[in-house]
């Protein structure tokens, strides 16, 4: 199983190799960082945390938990089976390169919320008819049932608020992918609004990018230090053979005392 945190941008249109057009939504997936691992042992079940997003500030708890880490903006979880965990280690990155074009995908979200609605809206019903006798009472609910219970039964459809609930949407076909760019383009619409987290997964071996070692980072930088230390040698010898000459040009421009005394004569 691949899977990958993601930002919905805007809807856009790509065209086919007979030229028909392609209705897709542009997503920007990851990079996305391993955070934690849960094994059946300690947690029960086995899943990975991965962090996606930044973040200034974060608690002093989040700050334990993600040592060494950046401080990510969202944290969510994907359950694996136990032969996939033994695969990946914290701090490990996951990329869009993971999906490929073709593939299948599922996507997760919070669908947008608007607010109070009547049952019109809500429900789709259809309101009284517009004749005699339905003054004010073309987008009524009607009656909701006998007055023997005296109460509402549960699951009656009523007006409140609507969205902002969590929706899937599955068998979305990814039309392209652009690793550079960590672009997603998924046919049709996706649940939310621009900049809504998104939960894309789909079935694969998941492919991740493995962090460079602190020993490597560390070489690296003395690498580095050593080269700026044999530039500055050089620059340093250079300015210590170029200083006696200009004092020499300097000696030999000032007038000696002699010629200076008879020069007032």
């Amino acid at each position: 199983m691949k899977f990958i945190l993601a930002e919905k941008k805007e809807m856009t249109q790509k065209f086919s190799e007979d030229g028909a057009v392609i209705p897709v939504t542009k997503v920007v997936a990851g990079p996305c960082v391993i955070a934690q691992i849960k094994n059946m042992k300690k947690d029960g079940y086995t899943a990975v945390q991965i962090g996606f997003g930044n973040k200034k500030k974060i608690s002093k708890p989040l700050q334990g938990h993600l040592k060494n880490l950046e401080n990510f903006q969202y944290l969510r979880e994907f359950k694996i089976n136990s032969e996939e965990v033994n695969n990946l280690k914290v701090g490990d990155r996951i990329e869009a390169s993971t999906f490929k074009q073709g593939d299948l995908v599922n996507v997760s979200g919070i669908s947008k919320g608007k607010g109070f609605q009547g049952v019109v809206k809500r429900h789709g019903f259809h309101g009284s008819p517009a004749s005699h006798g339905h003054k004010d009472q073309l987008r009524m609910p009607g009656s909701i049932g006998a007055g023997g219970p005296h109460h509402v039964f549960k699951g009656t459809r009523m007006s409140g608020r609507m969205g902002g609930e969590a929706v899937s949407v599955k068998n979305l076909e990814i039309i392209e992918v652009d690793e550079k760019g960590n672009e997603i383009f998924i046919k049709g619409a996706l649940p939310g609004a621009k900049s809504n987290l998104l939960l894309i997964s789909s079935k694969g071996d998941l492919v991740v990018v493995k962090p460079v070692k602190k020993i490597e980072m560390e070489e690296k930088k003395e690498e580095n230090q050593e080269e700026v230390k044999d530039s500055g040698d050089k620059l340093n010898d250079s300015v210590k053979n170029q200083v006696p000459e200009n004092k020499k040009d300097l000696k030999g421009s000032e007038p000696s005392k002699e010629e200076g005394k008879k020069s007032d004569k």
